[in-house]
């Protein structure tokens, strides 16, 4: 599937918090608009060049939220996700984990576009956040105040990034010890995975639902389209072969996935478990019922994610280019 995994926040709803915390310093060691003095602009850029690559190219929405689940889950929120392979170390972009993972490219246009304002003062790992954060927004999201201040670390953790990463088929007793070593609670956890309501599946995740034989908790009309989409037993990792998440609103991040995997139409084993599991189910209810309360989870799981453990402080450094560390002579 991808390296770094899911997503988090703290107190609010549909509407950003002000400015009031600006300089409230959380246990983390991040604040609110940390850029104030050494960058003022950048986090309008960053807005700025997700809104131009959005019109664009909108698939880059569903990348930089699957970023933040995927670099901020896996020990740190550090950007590790973001590095090269080297001839020693196998970058996380290239594990199993990370199977669909693109568009890293225009993280680095973003990064351009702030060394050109203000060189080397933004970190790759607030860019990698708070692009997640704007393309939150942009598929109809909730607009979360997220802090900054997080710095770049060095080192690739494709080594230990299965430790971290909840894979699509695992069990929901796994998923949810995984996030709530973490912080994240149960109803969390239930809203991070509605990430699941935009995007697409690959076939190579799917097949298994399919053939040999279909899964009985499948919905039979699902099932339908599902194999018209993937008509093959081993489908080509490299081909155009896919499943939207939400037929209904499949580029808007909304409430419709809960609805759908209570009608049993989840492509995911982990989005059928999701809406059967005792745990879970009374959230995934609640969720299909109200936004508001899906995107107030949602919010607080997004904020606890992406201060998971970063680097502040003189830790770490801040990248010249986000595909590689800094050399230091």
């Amino acid at each position: 599937m991808a390296p770094k995994a899911l997503i988090f926040l703290a107190l609010f709803s549909l509407i950003a918090i002000g400015s009031v915390a600006d300089t409230h310093e959380s246990d983390s060691g991040l604040v609110l608009n940390f850029y104030k003095d050494s960058c003022p602009q950048a986090e309008d850029i960053i807005r700025e060049q997700v809104g131009l690559l959005y019109k664009r190219h909108k698939n880059t929405a569903f990348s930089w939220l699957r970023n933040i689940f995927h670099d901020c889950a896996v020990e740190s929120c550090d950007a590790s996700l973001l590095l090269d392979s080297t001839r020693r170390v196998l970058s996380e972009k290239e594990t199993d984990r990370s199977f669909g993972l693109r568009n890293f490219r225009y993280l680095e246009t973003i990064k351009e576009a702030l060394e050109r304002e203000c060189p080397g003062v933004v970190s790759c790992a607030d860019i990698l956040v708070l692009s997640g954060r704007d393309g939150i927004v942009a598929l109809g999201g909730p607009y979360i105040p997220l802090k900054t201040g997080r710095r770049d670390g060095r080192r690739s953790r494709a080594d230990i990034l299965e430790q971290y990463l909840p894979d699509h088929n695992e069990s929901m007793t796994v998923v949810l010890e995984r996030f709530n070593n973490i912080g994240i609670d149960t109803p969390g956890v239930v809203a991070l995975l509605g990430s699941h309501s935009v995007g697409r599946t690959h076939c190579v995740k799917l097949v298994h639902r399919l053939y040999p034989a279909v899964d009985p908790a499948l919905d039979p009309g699902h099932v339908e389209h599902m194999l018209h989409k993937c008509p093959d037993a081993i489908p080509d990792p490299k081909a155009v072969q896919y499943v939207r998440n939400d037929r209904g609103t499949p580029m808007k991040l909304d409430n419709n996935y809960y609805r759908n995997i209570l009608d049993n139409k989840g492509l995911l084993i982990v989005d059928h478990q999701l809406a059967n599991d005792k745990r879970t189910k009374p959230y995934v209810k609640k969720m299909a019922k109200s936004q508001d309360y899906f995107f107030k989870h949602f919010g607080r799981a997004i904020t606890i994610l992406t201060e998971n453990n970063p680097l502040t402080g003189t830790k770490g450094e801040i990248r010249k280019q986000c595909n590689v560390a800094n050399k230091h002579h």
